[in-house]
């Protein structure tokens, strides 16, 4: 797919121009077209590589070969250079080259010319020859689409164009981008040669995407690979919407495997002409975007294209009122291998004997839910920074004095993290609370992992004098720590703001790539010095947590069960909930200025910012209301360990989702703040008292040292989360440099960096082409995908997993169905379920009192917390931020559900019982009812 050059919106509403089907106007006068014969209609046979670049000649030869392409024709490279002579630029351009002109001079020069007359009478009576349907108008240039390279992303697309003037508008776009900054820098030389522009009949697409031929990654034989998308293919290229995957048998047309998504977003015409983000209809969130039969059909279409061309494809296609339409094909210029790929079995990263690689307890559960989820090869190399260079001395500021062998703390399959629980355990045992390896291990095992037969390969600590040398460590590190604690916590909320601050006033476009590595460097200074002070308020709340969680049990008996998830523990000024507090307050502070309340609701999202700051008395309440919560919250964001996402003050659509549901449902202090302090603790705390009086006083000290810990690493988590965000800061202005230069197609392909490539070319002077090697982006793009359409790997597991096995998909819960999880924040309530993927886009559909069904949450999901009746996961533990957070608000809550978000429908009725851990359906929602719940739930309250 090509860059676009379109303005986007987030409305979703849209008015169709005239659909002409490829008919043609007979009944307009023909116009006189000078140049008739440097415009080809694709399909006859004519065009060459030569006279009409590589897009439009492939384009011909599929219309030519009977191939359903969508009607077309061709500017060739003739009428370009007609074009340049005409107007003076090719001398122009000469001169500005020899001066040494940047690529950005040269295009611009181009823009700056209006199409002679003559030349526009030729465009346009190629467009009424065509019927003047709405059409996207591509770049096609001589080099691209080759079997040897393809330039596919380097020069521009227009796309929805409607009406002469757009039309040549968009013409010269595509003309100009023969000198963008990335197509000069992707050429092997500066010859910048010559370019053709297909203007193609617009497909408005139902579902569109790409199918290979062949398995781009696995290299299994017999595989067509196809990848669909609702809406445009665009949003699918650059990774903005979720996608069905399909492989199909080559030989009996059958559908081998299957993995749908639940799609919230598609790519699509937003108004005449702009090409954007908008929902996909309820309906469809969930359903295959193909059928059986529709999967058959494009099957058959991919083999005759190979058929036709002698060699394995890549073949973009879109589906539109159920007719299918091929947009291009390419040849696969990289070749899979020539057995399938031997997807690694264990998370480790070097070679280990069998009996520690099939005997080590793996676990990405409760690990600081940064690293919750798939990551992209930049968030990966980023984890593994932080393994070699920061990890170590998190371990040691626990006490532990022996911290081992820092590369087998950590380990990496299908592109998620996990923690080596067996390791980690093995050198715990150094601490004298975790001296019985079960009280560390037990809190990071689901139900996935069987421990019955359970052996640490690693077997325990080291005894005798090692072991008296390290518990003394440990006690001196603990007592150094209950002392110092607090006042290390204000020097790093101190330090935080500082960065933050400082950060603010800086421009990094303006640095130098050697000022750009020190900034780096102090910034790696501050996230490591961020991450070990943190980590101890960690692992102590966690400690003190089940130090609780076994009292209770222990001299309460029955009326313990569950006990320290109903104790008041007053920790309602945890930051996390904080945020949800702060901006109800911002909510209100907006809603008393109408004009500002105006501007939130009736503005698309990603405008708000700009059209606040712009406005005076929106500029006011930016300075007095967002700066100031921005400053305590910003830094926050989903799966905060991935540089790739933008947090909350890159991007704050989420907010604004937000203030406008605060301001909206008469939501009031109480309901969001009154509620964190409320505790159904009932008749449990008289146990508590009519304990003895020693046992009573301990039970009250360790609840003490819990709310303390759980403060601190709550307020100091914003120092760990700032110190990634300025990371990521330099990440993206490198990005930013790269596809200035060519290197990167656009800003989403920063994801398929390496970290320690982005910091070796800071601190090197080797070019930027060098250093990022196309093919090694292309290679992690493609596994990233890859990862991305396989199964979730569990939770926890012993030994290896094997991230290939098909994957099931949970049937949709009938009523009377139960599904079991963890009870993780006690009480029981009955409501309507909304599933939530997307949190930015969902944000507006969800309602006070619906049950927030999710895989995971992380910070940045608590605002929702304020409102929901209940909180169902497939991911989670007592730890994990849904059930702190659900506590904190006293909403009923279940976790690790494994498939709730598979088998649970928007708009069915539950019942979730915090206490046993069981959600069961009352009632299943019709696909009638599913539909009307979101786009009753979808419409604006400002409206």
């Amino acid at each position: 797919m090509e860059t676009r050059t379109d303005s986007s919106r987030t409305d979703s509403s849209r008015t169709d121009g005239p659909r002409s089907g490829g008919a043609r106007a007979a009944s307009r006068p023909a116009r006189p077209a000078p140049h008739a014969d440097l415009v080809l209609a694709l399909g006859q046979g004519r065009a060459t590589v030569e006279t009409a670049g590589g897009k439009a000649a492939r384009l011909d030869e599929m219309t030519a070969a009977g191939l359903p392409v969508p009607p077309a024709f061709c500017l060739t490279t003739g009428l370009f250079d007609l074009f340049l002579r005409e107007t003076g630029l090719a001398a122009e351009l000469r001169a500005a080259e020899a001066r040494g002109a940047d690529s950005g001079t040269l295009r611009d020069l181009v823009l700056s010319r209006e199409i002679p007359e003559a030349l526009a009478r030729t465009v346009l009576a190629a467009y009424e020859e065509l019927g003047r349907p709405r059409v996207a108008v591509r770049s096609s240039a001589c080099r691209e689409d080759s079997a040897a390279q393809s330039f596919a992303g380097q020069h521009d697309t227009v796309l929805d164009v409607f009406g002469e003037e757009a039309l040549l508008a968009a013409v010269r776009t595509c003309w100009a981008s023969l000198w963008s900054d990335r197509a000069a820098a992707y050429r092997e030389n500066g010859a910048a040669g010559s370019i053709a522009v297909v203007v193609q009949e617009m497909v408005h697409a139902d579902v569109s995407g790409v199918l290979f031929t062949v398995d781009p990654v696995g290299g299994r034989p017999h595989r067509l690979v196809v990848e669909a998308c609702c809406g445009l293919g665009e949003g699918l290229v650059s990774g903005r919407v979720s996608s069905d995957f399909f492989a199909i048998d080559d030989r009996t047309l059958e559908v081998v495997e299957e993995r749908v998504r639940y799609k919230v977003t598609k790519c699509a015409s937003v108004t005449p002409g702009t090409i954007g983000m908008t929902k996909v209809d309820a309906a469809d969130r969930d359903a295959p975007c193909l059928t059986g039969e529709q999967l058959t059909a494009l099957a058959r279409l991919a083999l005759d294209v190979r058929a036709h061309y002698g060699t394995e494809q890549d073949i973009e296609w879109a589906l539109r009122d159920g007719v299918l339409h091929l947009l291009q094909t390419r040849p696969i210029t990289t070749r899979p291998r020539d057995t399938p790929r031997e997807e690694p079995h264990s998370p480790y990263v070097s070679p280990q004997p069998d009996p520690v690689r099939k005997g080590t307890l793996w676990s990405r559960m409760d690990i600081g839910e940064i690293f919750v989820g798939l990551m992209s090869p930049l968030g990966l190399s980023f984890a593994r920074y932080y393994q070699q260079h920061v990890h170590r001395d998190c371990a040691a500021a626990l006490g532990v004095r022996d911290t081992g062998d820092v590369g087998l703390h950590m380990g990496y399959l299908q592109g998620h993290v996990y923690l080596n629980i067996s390791y980690t355990a093995h050198l715990l045992g150094q601490c004298l609370p975790t001296r019985d390896q079960r009280h560390f291990t037990s809190r990071f095992v689901s139900e996935e992992a069987d421990l019955s037969t359970y052996e640490n390969p690693f077997g325990t600590f080291p005894g005798g004098l090692e072991d008296l040398l390290s518990t003394l460590h440990w006690v001196r590190s603990t007592a150094t720590e209950m002392l110092t604690m607090k006042h290390r916590a204000e020097e790093m909320v101190t330090s935080r703001l500082y960065e933050f601050d400082r950060a603010r006033r800086l421009d990094l476009t303006r640095m130098s790539r050697r000022e750009l590595h020190a900034e780096l460097a102090r910034y790696l200074d501050f996230f490591h010095d961020a991450h070990v002070g943190y980590m101890p308020y960690y692992i102590n709340a966690f400690g003190f947590y089940g130090v609780l969680t076994e009292l209770c049990g222990t001299w309460l008996g029955a009326e313990g069960a569950n006990l320290q998830n109903r104790l008041k523990t007053d920790m309602s000024s945890l930051r996390t909930v904080a945020s949800a507090q702060e901006i109800w307050k911002v909510a209100q502070a907006a809603k008393a200025r109408p004009r500002v309340m105006a501007l939130i609701a009736d503005t698309p999202l990603e405008e708000i910012a700009d059209r606040l700051r712009a406005d005076a008395e929106g500029r006011a309440f930016w300075q007095a209301e967002m700066e100031p919560f921005l400053r305590a919250n910003g830094t926050r964001s989903r799966q905060e360990m991935e540089l790739t996402h933008p947090r909350w003050i890159d991007d704050p659509s989420y907010l604004f989702q937000m203030i406008r549901r605060y301001a909206a449902d008469g939501l009031t202090a109480e309901d969001i703040m009154g509620r964190s302090r409320a505790r159904a603790e009932g008749d449990v705390l008289a146990a508590v008292r009519a304990l003895p009086l020693p046992r009573r006083r301990t039970l009250e000290t360790v609840i003490s040292l819990y709310q303390l810990c759980s403060e601190l690493r709550e307020t100091t988590r914003m120092s760990m989360v700032t110190s990634i965000w300025l990371v990521r800061n330099v990440v993206y202005e490198v990005g930013r440099r790269l596809v200035a230069e060519g290197v990167l197609h656009s800003p989403d392909e920063v994801a398929y960096l390496d970290f320690e490539e982005v910091r070796a070319y800071l601190a090197g002077t080797r070019p930027a082409r060098d250093a990022f090697p196309r093919t090694a982006l292309d290679e992690r793009r493609r596994l990233h995908d890859y990862h991305n359409r396989l199964p979730e790997p569990p939770l926890t597991f012993i030994g290896e997993h094997d991230p290939t096995r098909p994957a099931r998909r949970g049937a949709a819960a009938a009523e009377g169905a139960r599904l079991e999880g963890l009870g993780s924040s006690p009480g029981r309530v009955v409501g309507r379920a909304r599933i939530v993927e997307d949190l930015v886009w969902q944000a507006d559909e969800f309602q006070p009192g619906e049950i927030l069904v999710t895989r995971y949450t992380d910070a940045s999901w608590t605002p929702l917390f304020a409102i929901a009746g209940g909180v169902v996961t497939d991911i989670g533990s007592m730890l994990s931020h849904s059930s702190i957070v659900s506590r904190e608000f006293n909403v009923p809550s279940v976790v690790n559900t494994k498939d709730a978000t598979q088998r649970l429908r928007t708009g069915d009725t539950v019942v979730v019982d915090g206490d046993t851990g069981v959600v069961e359906v009352v009632e299943t929602a019709g696909a009638d009812e599913v539909a009307q719940t979101t786009e009753a739930a979808s419409q604006d309250p400002a409206d």
